[in-house]
């Protein structure tokens, strides 16, 4: 977290009153947690009303798509490279609402086409969703362009935002987006709190039933810590220096190892972002590894946890399942710098060399 957006939560956090009641110490959180949702709609160029504060980006997607698709029956495109909380919700309520849902693959690079996703959009389609950049590669997706048919068909499209927001311009007219979902943690806010954008005019059934907070469409209790630790962070955060940062360790990484497979290198990434496979590896074995000598990284989606399958992002690249298995994903932060970045390198050479010998005497 941020150090402003830790001052924001622990301002808010010890106000008592519920956003909801009518008296005083009611009045004291409603203030703050108006006031983030002021912050953050000035942000997405949109009014304060759009702003629906979730849990999180799983709860915000969920809450959009089961609001969309709620009475409706039809068909639902999406990408196969979607987050799990897109990719396995529409595949639950399609199954349920006997909706058709079509699957959009990634190039090579990790690129959804946008020619192929809107040739796939029609007048039975009742939702589009693509994500604006993937959460394993980082790649960057052609949004506006898909949103840009959508609405010319008035079809209700859905952009996942979470890990372009505070790296990439994110407004909800740029992308051409009906909806826009985004979480406060990925920027430097506190976890356990996301925000569903809905553009006015768009339609939303409520999702959450209960007290009818967040304009009926999100029932329970809104986290005033949360968004305001989200407003904050989303005033301070700043990922500029990541790419220099990123771009370091990949030309160590191939200079050192230089079998190694960046995925979507030759596509736009954000610059905080390095997914690559180590050949004859396993992910991750190389991850705990890692762990150990203090370094943090990801294997898949952080939100699939515990999985033994490959990457569907990456199988919806091409990847065959043996170099998917051997994928790390790693993220660098505005804390970090080059000095990490070699640490890593080193660290991870230091890793495969002692697998490979433990392999060999295993033989």
């Amino acid at each position: 977290m941020l150090p402003q957006a830790i001052e924001a939560w622990q301002r808010a956090a010890v106000v008592p009153g519920n956003p909801s009641s009518m008296h005083w110490a009611g009045r004291q959180a409603r203030r703050l947690l108006d006031d983030a949702r002021d912050v953050i709609a000035q942000h997405l160029e949109v009014e304060s009303s759009a702003v629906i504060f979730t849990s999180g980006g799983t709860e915000a997607n969920n809450l959009c798509l089961a609001g969309v698709l709620t009475g409706n029956r039809g068909k639902v495109v999406i990408s196969a490279i979607e987050h799990p909380s897109v990719l396995n919700t529409a595949k639950a309520l399609c199954a349920h609402q006997q909706c058709e849902l079509v699957l959009i693959a990634a190039d090579t690079q990790g690129v959804i086409d946008a020619d192929k996703m809107c040739a796939a959009i029609d007048a039975d389609t009742v939702l589009v969703s693509l994500m604006l950049a993937n959460n394993e590669t980082g790649v960057i997706q052609p949004v506006a362009a898909v949103g840009a048919h959508c609405r010319q068909l008035g079809v209700p499209f859905h952009v996942d935002a979470v890990q372009g927001l505070g790296k990439l311009a994110v407004t909800l007219e740029a992308l051409q987006a009906d909806f826009l979902t985004a979480s406060g943690h990925k920027i430097g806010g506190s976890k356990g709190t996301g925000v569903l954008v809905q553009r006015r005019g768009s339609r939303l059934s409520g999702w959450m039933h209960g007290g009818g907070q967040e304009r009926k469409r999100r029932s329970g209790t809104e986290n005033v810590a949360g968004a305001a630790s989200f407003a904050a962070a989303l005033q301070y955060c700043d990922f500029s220096a990541c790419q220099n940062v990123r771009d370091y360790f990949e030309s160590l990484l191939i200079t050192q190892m230089p079998d190694v497979v960046i995925h979507g290198q030759q596509a736009s990434r954000l610059g905080n972002t390095s997914c690559f496979s180590v050949p004859g590896m396993d992910g991750e074995t190389l991850l705990m590894q890692l762990d150990l000598a203090g370094f943090a990284v990801a294997s898949g989606s952080a939100c699939s946890s515990g999985k033994r399958e490959p990457s569907h992002v990456l199988r919806a690249m091409g990847v065959d399942d043996t170099l998917a298995r051997a994928s790390l994903r790693v993220s660098f932060g505005p804390e970090h710098d080059k000095n990490d970045a070699e640490a890593l390198l080193q660290s991870l050479l230091h890793t495969r060399k002692v697998l490979q010998r433990m392999a060999a005497g295993s033989l």
